[in-house]
């Protein structure tokens, strides 16, 4: 029994360190993404929508060749190709469009909540696995086990350490992403409701 407890604290240990890597490589990637997006979005959102205000539909298409990274050039783009088919269609189709945009943005995002709320309860099965281990070597070694006792627990009492220490900046960043994305998302719907602005009249 305590070779497969030992086992379990080991796999419990390996499954945070793979966690930690994957939330790494998640908030770099997502990271490069919004401020990319982030700072082409404040050089061209207003030329955008002045643009949409004085008719000049065509050269909407320019942003994409020189951004073609950028969400908002995307959907310049994609309303300079649309513009002709009326208001109600590029409103139904706009909103199609967004709806594109926003599961591309948050695309891995679900991994940090998901880890941000899964972290502690792993360090908690961890400290659980850990714990009984202490328990077995006390029932087995009686007193003369103490010293074996007490680095059990605290081991044990590191893993839930460890959890917690992965889960709080996991749920800060997600936090700080999905803000970035909801800003994103009015953005988008600001140039959305130019457009249509502009194919009303």
């Amino acid at each position: 029994m305590e070779n497969l407890l030992t086992l379990g604290e080991r796999a419990i240990f390996s499954i945070m360190g793979l966690a930690s890597v994957i939330a790494l490589a998640v908030t770099i990637d997502r990271a490069l993404i919004f401020r990319h997006n982030a700072k082409i979005g404040e050089k061209i959102f207003h030329e955008i929508v002045a643009k949409l205000r004085v008719w000049d539909i065509e050269s909407l298409g320019t942003y994409i060749e020189q951004y073609p990274e950028s969400v908002y050039a995307r959907f310049a783009a994609f309303i300079k190709e649309h513009f002709k088919s009326g208001e109600a269609a590029l409103g139904h189709m706009m909103e199609g469009k967004l709806i594109e945009e926003r599961m591309h943005l948050e695309k891995r995002i679900i991994v940090l909540a998901s880890l941000g709320n899964n972290a502690p309860f792993i360090g908690l099965l961890g400290t659980v696995l850990g714990i009984i281990k202490a328990f077995y070597n006390l029932g087995t070694l009686g007193n003369t086990g103490a010293e074996v006792v007490m680095r059990s627990i605290s081991t044990a009492l590191l893993a839930t350490a460890c959890g917690l220490l992965i889960a709080i900046p996991v749920v800060m960043l997600n936090n700080f992403f999905s803000k970035r994305l909801k800003n994103i998302m009015q953005s988008l719907e600001i140039l959305a409701k130019e457009a249509l602005a502009s194919v009303s009249k």
